[in-house]
């Protein structure tokens, strides 16, 4: 349970908590219900709707204004302060609500208008990367047409990218056909519940949050995969990449009892500096986990190809994987409060 004073009207929790009523009311089907969807140009020049800012550049990365949040007095976040009912009703909307997403999809679209407002009612800074996808054949080998799809980028007030700072990050698309509860609408829950708890706690290091499009891949090899993170890194200038001091990768975080924590290395003798850290904030947040290498099929493999720590937190094998049968049931809510906590405790100031 939060720490936060519940007499707060306020407070970043109650904002996402009214932002998620429709996830919490509207979990029947895996399909698109009407609702109305952004056209394909919404995504890097108009606003995800009356209550969202107008969204920067195509290639905008998250900018200064004036006012910085959380205060320096503001009390440090720690593993207690997750919310364990959000990322689950992130999971119902995203899987049950909205269904299938593949990256230029009008259901994706639909996805980042959603997301950006979760981060928006949070107090975030929001922006939109556009994001160019070529055409290409799916997982299932349907083929898949060229397009557009974007990132969704949070940054607290008043963040500057060339100073040292942390990355959270999961990807919101999902392969043709599969509703991807799993796969990833799981690591977007956590996302939005590590959003929730450090919009008003302090954390060691200013964190930035981005929902990744286009993650799956349209055929074999790096160079179709991963076309979110691959944009957002080459979007930073070298001042900026030089200030991120770790990157967390949240994807397929909902299966199993123990937290998969993946390196990219090539064995567990090279150092990873992310890795190590996020095992040992696993250890203090009484989080089990297992420890694993050679781990590159997620978006931080990105930052680490361009030189920057990285890590990926899930991974554990489930028959649902890019099919139909990747619904909300699948997901376990014992196991998202875990890697929420995991994050926490990572994001938490050091004694």
């Amino acid at each position: 349970m939060s720490r936060r004073p519940t007499s707060d009207p306020r407070s970043g929790r109650q904002r996402l908590a009214l932002a998620l009523t429709p996830a919490l009311l509207a979990v029947g089907g895996c399909t698109d219900d009407g609702a109305p969807v952004p056209s394909p140009g919404a995504l890097s020049s108009q606003p995800s709707s009356s209550s969202s800012p107008p969204s920067r550049s195509p290639s905008a990365t998250p900018s200064q204004t004036s006012t910085p949040s959380p205060p320096p007095t503001a009390e440090p976040v720690a593993p207690d302060d997750l919310d364990a009912a959000t990322a689950p009703a992130v999971v119902r909307h995203l899987a049950g609500r909205i269904g299938p997403r593949e990256g230029t999809s009008p259901a994706f679209r639909e996805a980042v208008a959603w997301v950006d407002d979760r981060f928006t009612a949070l107090g975030y800074d929001v922006s939109r990367q556009r994001v160019d996808v070529p055409a290409g054949v799916s997982w299932q080998g349907a083929s898949l047409a060229a397009g557009r799809s974007a990132n969704v980028v949070a940054a607290p007030p008043g963040f500057d990218a060339a100073e040292p700072h942390l990355v959270v990050g999961a990807h919101l698309d999902t392969v043709s056909g599969a509703p991807g509860a799993e796969d990833n609408a799981s690591g977007v829950g956590v996302l939005l519940a590590v959003a929730e708890a450090i919009a008003e706690r302090r954390t060691r290091l200013p964190v930035v949050l981005v929902a990744f499009g286009a993650e799956e891949p349209r055929g074999a090899g790096d160079a179709l995969h991963h076309f979110g993170s691959r944009h957002y890194v080459a979007s930073l200038t070298r001042a900026e990449r030089g200030a991120v001091r770790g990157m967390v990768s949240l994807d397929r975080v909902g299966v199993g009892s123990v937290v998969p924590v993946g390196s990219a290395r090539e064995s567990a003798s090279e150092p990873d500096p992310v890795h190590r850290a996020l095992l040992a904030a696993a250890r203090g947040a009484g989080v089990p986990t297992v420890a694993e290498v050679r781990e590159r099929s997620s978006d931080h493999w990105s930052f680490v190809r361009a030189g920057l720590p990285a890590a990926r937190l899930g991974s554990t094998p489930y028959a649902g994987y890019h099919s139909p049968g990747d619904v909300p049931s699948v997901v376990e809510r014992a196991q998202l409060e875990r890697v929420g906590r995991v994050v926490l405790a990572w994001l938490a100031p050091r004694a």
